[in-house]
């Protein structure tokens, strides 16, 4: 296995791994974390969408429209992506239209990926048993608007250390995958603490989302692995 860290969208199409490879697509605050919330309280399926537009007509379809811009749900949305609120919803039977800030950016921007997965700290375990060991891994952080951010950062240092251990003849590709650990081995003790420093942390912090931070920092509160279905365009649990 190889492994490579891509630490914004932006930097997608300049990766070393070309094809051929299985993608992560990380969000922690808070898009692949509500992602997995909403599968965790039984979503069928999840619509990445990277513009609103599209979401009058999955209204019209039935299905429930969830919404985020700049850290604020989108007035006209059911929801935004505040994964304890998706934790106190039931989504049985539900079909999700989910459109984001980055989160959702980063995930359309690795669809042709074999398999894309989506992966936060909620189900670290769960997608570390998922994750393909017989081709190249690429992991996608969304960061904020084109930047990186810390916390998606480690949770990459977080994942690759995992496959590590599964995988002892894993090699790492580039040097944002080596510093990823680093930073992982210096905040793995405590890492809201750790965190606070994150200008996301800081800007959710005052949109008063506290209890979003610690729960999206918070490891393996979701048994599900969601993947990418290139035919519905949906996220489906694998």
């Amino acid at each position: 296995m190889q492994i490579e860290l891509v630490l914004s969208p932006a930097l997608y199409d300049l990766r070393q791994l070309q094809s051929g490879h299985s993608t992560v697509a990380v969000d922690v605050l808070r898009a692949t974390s509500a992602i997995c919330a909403a599968f965790q309280v039984g979503a069928l399926s999840v619509v990445p969408l990277d513009s609103l537009d599209p979401l009058p007509e999955y209204r019209d379809k039935g299905y429930v429209l969830a919404a985020e811009r700049n850290g604020c749900k989108v007035l006209s949305a059911t929801c935004g992506n505040s994964p304890t609120e998706y934790m106190t919803m039931d989504l049985h039977g539900c079909n999700v239209a989910f459109s984001t800030t980055n989160g959702t950016v980063a995930i359309l921007k690795a669809v042709e990926s074999n398999p894309l997965f989506v992966g936060a700290f909620a189900n670290l375990s769960a997608l570390a048993d998922a994750i393909p060991a017989d081709r190249p891994l690429v992991i996608l952080c969304s960061g904020w608007k084109g930047d990186p951010s810390i916390e998606d950062t480690l949770f990459a240092g977080a994942l690759i250390k995992r496959l590590q251990q599964r995988y002892p003849d894993a090699t790492l590709v580039n040097d944002a995958a080596m510093a990823a650990i680093d930073l992982w081995e210096i905040a793995r003790g405590d890492l809201y603490s750790y965190c606070s420093k994150a200008t996301h942390v800081k800007r959710l912090q005052r949109l008063n989302y506290d209890n979003d931070i610690r729960w999206a920092l918070t490891s393996n509160t979701c048994q599900v692995v969601p993947v990418y279905d290139p035919h519905s365009h949906s996220l489906r649990l694998l």
